[in-house]
C-alpha cells in the first residue's frame, strides 16, 4: 500500500509545528514563505523542481 501526500502539505505542517512550539518565529516563517514564492519565478525553480522530484522518487527504494 503506498501513501501519498503532496510536498506542500508536509511542509505546511513543519511549519505549523514549528510555530506552535517556537522553534522560529512569524517573521522568519513569512520571510522564509516569501523567500520560496520569489525563488519560484526565477530559472532556479525547475532546477529545483527536478532535484526534488529525483529525491522523493529516489527514497521509496532506500529500504530495499
Amino acid at each position: 500500500m503506498t501513501l501519498t501526500i503532496p510536498l506542500v502539505l508536509l511542509l505546511a505542517v513543519v511549519v505549523v509545528l514549528l510555530l506552535r512550539f517556537k522553534a522560529v518565529g512569524a517573521g522568519a516563517a513569512v520571510a522564509v514563505a516569501l523567500f520560496g514564492f520569489y525563488l519560484a519565478g526565477t530559472d532556479a525553480a525547475d532546477t529545483i523542481n527536478q532535484l526534488v522530484t529525483a529525491v522523493a522518487d529516489a527514497l521509496p527504494d532506500t529500504g530495499r
